[in-house]
């Protein structure tokens, strides 16, 4: 993961963007290759379980799969539910908030059909 310095440009610009503009907090929240599938999938879904997400991320890894699980928990958008048996059971819904951008991922994956190259 990259970790870079408070001070330095590249992360003041970040933070004002995140602060001052929409779209770029939005994109902050949901972008990536990653973060934007997993959304995706508990949309359709009521739950599901860490396995069942990483079956359908074709080509993820299990470090960068629960390193963006996490950064969804931490922005709120994604509940982890454990359940204390065994073997263990873990699985992922969406919040209220993750549950807001219903209408955003419909509208981005209609443009997205509509002008794709065929």
């Amino acid at each position: 993961m990259d970790i870079r310095k408070e001070n330095s440009t590249n992360s003041l610009n970040e933070i004002y963007w995140k602060e001052n503009c929409g779209i770029a907090f939005t994109l902050a929240m949901i972008g990536g290759r990653w973060k934007i599938n997993i959304l995706t999938f508990l949309l359709n879904e009521e739950k599901l379980r860490y396995s069942e997400l990483k079956n359908r991320l074709v080509g993820v890894s299990e470090r960068m799969l629960i390193a963006k699980l996490k950064e969804l928990e931490k922005d709120n958008l994604v509940n982890r539910i454990v359940h204390h048996q065994v073997p263990p059971k873990v699985e992922y819904e969406l919040t209220d908030l993750g549950r807001s951008l219903k209408e955003i991922l419909f509208l981005m994956d209609s443009w997205g059909e509509t002008n794709v190259a065929k």
